[in-house]
């Protein structure tokens, strides 16, 4: 399969992307991030404290695979997509329940960023290869 130096070079961005974000729920932004738990899981502080704890291990473990793992790229590819589905509900969490954080302190402000997942989506399956994996898969 054809991949090129500009995929590449997206891949690590968004792998490092990726490991920054996770180092942020583990220290820094552990507080904001709390802000994207979906308020219909169970909202004891604990709970809510594991989740983001273990998105952000998740998180550097996928940042770091998107980087070094390349011989497994594509499947690399699809499970970060699979998993920026998955944490999707926590966005539209935030913006049904009006939640602040990340600077996302309006509704028009919350509501512009759910439209970037399926670009964040987009742009794992084609850094990857996979986008023109599953293309060709789906062609036959």
């Amino acid at each position: 399969m054809k991949y090129t130096t500009t995929q590449s070079v997206f891949r690590i961005i968004l792998g490092t992307l990726m490991a920054i974000a996770g180092v942020g729920h583990l220290t820094f932004q552990r507080q904001e991030f709390q802000a994207q738990v979906p308020r219909w899981l169970p909202d004891s502080a604990a709970f809510m404290d594991f989740v983001v704890l273990a998105s952000g291990v998740t998180e550097i473990l996928l940042g770091l695979a998107m980087i070094f793992i390349t011989k497994h790229r594509i499947k690399v590819g699809l499970i970060l997509a699979l998993f920026y589905v998955l944490i999707f509900p926590g966005n539209i969490s935030q913006y049904t329940n009006g939640i602040d954080a990340f600077g996302l302190d309006t509704d028009q402000k919350r509501l512009i960023r759910l439209f970037f997942q399926p670009v964040l989506i987009l742009w794992a399956l084609w850094s990857t290869g996979a986008l023109t994996y599953l293309k060709n898969k789906f062609k036959k």
